[in-house]
């Protein structure tokens, strides 16, 4: 049986909302694997279908950049958001989104790419060197249309163009250019504030579809209901996952009694020619990473105590 802390105990608590007692006896059904006791949380009904973790934050800078029919989406990751205002870190981000156009957004190609004379990660490790902290070129992402606009949105600019958020949009179309770039640039910014996982159902991850209806059906199975009703439930809490996490099927942030493919079909007909949502990009800075907890405190006792 694995120890169960109270830091694995928090840690549980801060991702699903779920109280501290149920956290602690999903820790030990589970054998201290923090993804199967949230499965477990979940399937008793403690726990949102969402995962969320005040654990995933991390420093740093998203950029982003048009030019023509392409845009670029990058992340720059510092140790703290001190280095992340640095008008040398900044500048690197600002560049990263160019040399990911000229890459494709592959960040390998990138940090061999020359740049004033260097290589991008020897110039990321010079600055490393000039700055004193551990910083990563992390990710990044091109989307490009043939006939149309890539449209741009960065949520809590630090600069034009930097910020927490950044998130491109691909629209195919003939029609008019300035109302393609609102449309697009108000459907960044729905994407900014709803985090979508997929353009549209059929780029669902099946895995995570299959797991979800997994969840649904434990659920669903407490509830003691006959099996053809149980049927019935699950794919109503499927048909409601995709709308929470599929572009197309969410309710369109602006105007809540329309779904975002409804929204774009109407701009169709106002600009009297197709427009097709084509592929989108979102990056939010630290998604998926754990940022370092420090404890000043403790590390003053240590020293003292040296």
């Amino acid at each position: 049986m694995a120890e169960i802390t109270a830091a694995m105990v928090k840690e549980l608590r801060e991702t699903t909302g779920a109280g501290m007692l149920d956290c602690k006896k999903a820790l030990v059904e589970a054998n201290g694997s923090m993804e199967e006791a949230v499965d477990w949380l979940r399937k008793k009904g403690l726990a949102s279908a969402a995962k969320k973790s005040s654990r995933i934050a991390a420093e740093g800078l998203v950029a982003v950049k048009v030019e023509g029919n392409k845009g670029a989406v990058v992340e720059v990751n510092s140790e703290t958001d001190f280095v992340a205002k640095n008008d040398i870190f900044q500048a690197y981000v600002e560049d990263a989104a160019k040399v990911a156009l000229a890459c494709n957004g592959d960040v390998e190609a990138m940090k061999n790419a020359v740049d004033n004379g260097k290589t991008f990660g020897e110039r990321l490790t010079d600055m490393i060197a000039r700055i004193g902290e551990n910083m990563n070129l992390r990710r990044a992402k091109v989307i490009s249309v043939n006939n149309g606009l890539v449209c741009s949105y960065v949520h809590n600019a630090a600069r034009e163009g930097l910020g927490k958020i950044g998130v491109l949009v691909a629209l195919e179309s003939t029609g008019d250019k300035a109302k393609l770039a609102d449309l697009g640039k108000h459907i960044a910014m729905h994407i900014a504030a709803t985090s979508p996982i997929a353009l549209n159902i059929e780029n669902v991850d099946p895995a995570a579809v299959e797991h979800e209806k997994n969840i649904f059906s434990e659920q669903a199975l407490a509830s003691g209901k006959p099996a053809n009703i149980i049927e019935k439930m699950v794919e109503g809490r499927i048909r409601k996952f995709y709308e929470e996490v599929v572009l197309e099927e969410q309710a369109y942030i602006m105007d809540p009694d329309k779904k975002v493919k409804a929204v774009i079909a109407d701009a169709a007909k106002e600009l009297g020619t197709d427009v097709k949502l084509t592929d989108y990009a979102f990056f939010k800075l630290g998604d998926g990473l754990q940022k370092k907890e420090e404890d000043f405190a403790a590390e003053v006792n240590a020293q003292l105590k040296k």
